[in-house]
């Protein structure tokens, strides 16, 4: 325990060792961020079942968390990355029904959502992921490369991979989203 700051999440966690009780604290802390990423990526029906299982999960696996880190928050939207991974064909159909309900209203809106779940599509699972975890879960790249245990170099290729993946698919900048150079921006679907 020696260098833990009484607050940090690494300190909740050992505690939960011996207290399981202990990891309460994180629920508490991290609950909303865990579900709000959810429900962004899978809409309010599974988000609930994505963030519950996210916690279940951490809780058996806290043994495995590094206690020095401060904040275990990328390390839940680590985990809440894995599980999505099995719902993006839920959140594509999802995307795509947005699309078109938004079609009446604003057809050039429609349009983009469309072309912008192609370009998503044409992306590997692990560009996707850390896609999303810095554009919907507004990670650093610090934090996205703890959540996924990757080094940094490699969130900054997967990201930049990403990007020219995704501005190549929508035509090097005949959509607004492609000619944005914020992701975030980008992808706010």
């Amino acid at each position: 325990m020696h260098g833990l700051d009484p607050g940090a999440d690494g300190h909740a966690i050992q505690r939960s060792l011996a207290k399981p009780e202990a990891f309460a604290a994180i629920f508490d802390r991290h609950f909303d961020a865990v579900y709000g990423y959810a429900r962004r990526r899978v809409g309010a029906e599974l988000a609930e079942d994505i963030a519950t299982d996210v916690f279940a999960r951490a809780f058996d696996r806290r043994k495995t968390f590094d206690v020095t880190r401060r904040d275990a928050r990328p390390w839940l939207l680590g985990i809440a990355a894995n599980l999505l991974r099995r719902h993006w064909r839920t959140e594509r159909r999802r995307l795509e029904a947005y699309a078109r309900a938004a079609g009446g209203a604003a057809p050039e809106n429609a349009e983009t959502r469309i072309e912008v779940v192609a370009a998503l599509d044409s992306l590997s699972r692990d560009e996707r992921e850390a896609l999303f975890l810095f554009a919907v879960a507004d990670l650093s790249y610090e934090e996205i490369a703890d959540a996924l245990g990757v080094p940094i170099g490699t969130v900054r290729s997967r990201l930049s991979r990403a990007r020219s993946r995704v501005r190549h698919h929508l035509g090097n900048g005949s959509t607004a989203a492609a000619s944005s150079s914020d992701p975030k921006e980008s992808f706010n679907v």
